[in-house]
């Protein structure tokens, strides 16, 4: 983060003196250990991340894909004449067990066109579907499989 704080110090600034590079690691530095002190960052943490930035990577390729896929299928449905939409809710049980993991898969769930997450309680997800060929399959659900797999994966609940 203290790398990121720095670039972003020197991409504002516009040049490159020394001045401003000390300033700038001064500054990168104390805000880097406030973030420590009260907001839990560490290096463990970052390094984590940096170690699942593939997978990462990789699930919001899928994720773009997904969202092109249900554009195109809300577009179907609504200039088809002969298509009607039908709502439906759908209430599911995620495998997922972090919470950062449950906020993803609501909030992916949420981007793709024709879903909306109504509500996230527990291990529980209440999802807004406009049309029942939306529906989220509990067993195989690819989504939250691939979510599993960023989180550095688990046994299935």
């Amino acid at each position: 983060m203290f790398f990121l704080l720095f670039g972003f110090w020197v991409l504002l600034n516009g040049h490159w003196t020394l001045e401003i590079a000390i300033v700038g690691v001064v500054v990168c530095a104390a805000l880097y250990a406030f973030m420590a002190a009260f907001m839990g960052y560490s290096p463990r943490k970052e390094w984590a991340v940096v170690k699942r930035l593939g997978r990462i990577l990789a699930y919001a390729g899928y994720l773009v894909c997904e969202v092109v896929k249900s554009s195109v299928a809300v577009l179907k449905l609504i200039w088809s004449p002969k298509l009607v939409p039908e709502p439906k809710l759908i209430s599911f049980r995620t495998k997922l067990r972090t919470d950062a993991g449950k906020v993803v898969l609501a909030d992916s769930i949420t981007l793709t066109p024709g879903t909306i997450t109504v509500n996230v309680k527990g291990d529980r997800m209440l999802v807004h579907c406009l049309d029942a060929s939306f529906e989220i399959d509990e067993d195989d659900f690819e989504m939250e499989e691939r979510v599993m797999r960023v989180e550095g994966g688990h046994d299935h609940a």
